[in-house]
């Protein structure tokens, strides 16, 4: 496995410039999201706040080889059954609703990752314990970062905890390390397995994206367009929690928080 790639002081600077793009755009869409907005309008807003800041989408245009063709758009917008990579159209959001908005932004040659589930209005009951549950597991990823641990422990803390309140990691898509491009190694899963490097001993200076898809479901996903966006086989609902987080000398810094 490639090690992930420790960055200077001049690039971590310049990723915090990035970070702070995408955490201040998923802040206006916060601002945003409500009944009878439509997904387009949430990603004109991320395009706007990207655009004005002098970056770049780090998605629109993105070509991964199981697709026959680019990402169209700035923001990947899901909704409910859908887990990632939804495309923004002139669907309504109703009240109820959980909408997923995953932005990436290239700022000066560096990236900057992260995604939010947002609340439509009132959620009933079971669903808003599933937001919950969602965004504990993204603290509880960047609660375990510091010097000196394992990957396998901040991945195994994940699933101990989704799973201990009921519900299921998807297992399909994992966060990674990310700098003067969106993916670099390591591939960061969500769960315990021995079919990546979980050996990996994390080092101040590694950037790192942390990225909990939590579903009310069996966790396996679909693909059911051959493309985007990505739905859970059981059609129940996900939501999905990103931050892109530098390893620091006393832990974990969130470079993508909202602001």
């Amino acid at each position: 496995m490639t090690r992930p790639e420790i960055k200077s002081k001049r690039e971590i600077e310049l990723m915090r410039d990035a970070g702070r793009v995408v955490g201040h755009a998923l802040k206006r869409i916060s601002e945003t999201v409500a009944p009878g907005v439509t997904t387009a309008q949430l990603d004109a807003v991320a395009e706007q706040v990207i655009r004005e800041a002098g970056a770049v989408s780090a998605f629109k245009g993105y070509y991964p080889p199981q697709s026959p063709y680019p990402f169209p758009a700035v923001a990947c917008v899901s909704v409910n059954e859908e887990v990632v990579h939804g495309i923004p159209s002139t669907r309504v959001l109703q009240e109820g609703d959980l909408v997923t908005v995953d932005i990436g932004a290239r700022l000066k040659n560096y990236h900057g990752d992260a995604a939010r589930t947002f609340a439509v209005g009132t959620l009933a009951p079971d669903v808003a314990r599933l937001f919950e549950v969602g965004r504990k597991a993204l603290e509880v990823a960047q609660g375990r970062v510091r010097p000196g641990i394992k990957l396998r422990e901040v991945s195994g803390a994940i699933q101990q905890f989704v799973e201990g309140e009921g519900f299921e990691v998807v297992k399909q898509f994992v966060g990674h390390g990310i700098g003067r491009e969106l993916h670099e190694p390591p591939q960061i899963p969500n769960y315990v397995t021995n079919a990546l490097d979980m050996g990996l001993v994390l080092r101040p200076g590694m950037a790192l994206a942390f990225e909990p898809m939590v579903t009310e479901g069996s966790g396996e996903v679909v693909n059911p367009n051959g493309d985007w966006p990505v739905v859970t086989r059981d059609r129940k609902r996900s939501v999905h929690f990103e931050n892109t987080v530098l390893v620091t000398e006393e832990g974990a810094e969130v470079l993508t928080a909202l602001n």
